[in-house]
Order: C-alpha cells, then structure tokens, then sequence
C-alpha cells in the first residue's frame, strides 16, 4: 500500500480537520474526534487520517500506487478550499520518495490591484 503524507501549517488545525470530515462525510464514511484531534476518511479507493497538532494539521493517504494523486487531490482541494483566508498550502510526500502534489490557493488578484 502506497503512502502520502502532508503537514498543514495552522493555528486552527482542529477546527479545519473537523470541517475536513464533516463535508467529507456527506459522501463517505468519516468521523472526527474533538476529544483526541483526530480523524479518518474511508474513501473507495483508500484511506486518510487527520491528525491535529498544537500548530499544523498531519494528512496521511494511503492506497493503490495508482490511487495515491486522486486521493492526495481530493483531501488536499478540498481542505484548500475551506482555508482560503488562511492561506493553507497543502504539499505531499510519498512514502517512495516521488514529489506528491501541491495544493494552494491560486486565485489572481483583480485587475488594478
């Protein structure tokens, strides 16, 4: 089994790992755990886990070599998306040493500005 990893730098790495398996859950299995900090996602082609720190949110995939990108591009879209304001950066690495993707927010300034 393949395996990807991403540290979240945030001050509110709590809240965005709840959110994370809140919208996550409308669709999959997921479940979020105040008391500990930490979470999973059961997704058909593997699995994630959220973990919060005092200072960073830990995002671990795992699944098929050929299942890693979509896995790593749905967590990391969709947590990128909920952190707009913050500016969350979401960058994997694989357990094989290859680059994983790298997710920010990319929207352009508006014209004049």
């Amino acid at each position: 089994m393949a395996r990807s990893e991403a540290r979240v730098t945030t001050d509110r790495p709590g809240r965005y790992g709840k959110q994370l398996a809140a919208h996550m859950g409308r669709k999959i299995q997921a479940d979020w755990s105040e008391e500990t900090g930490r979470g999973a996602l059961a997704f058909r082609a593997g699995t994630a886990t959220l973990v919060a720190e005092p200072d960073a949110l830990l995002l671990t995939v795992e699944g098929a070599a050929e299942d890693l990108a979509g896995l790593e591009d749905v967590v990391g879209r969709h947590l990128v998306r909920f952190g707009t304001r913050d500016e969350l950066v979401v960058e994997w690495h694989r357990d094989n040493g290859e680059p994983g993707l790298v997710h920010r927010n990319e929207e352009e300034p508006a014209e004049g500005q």
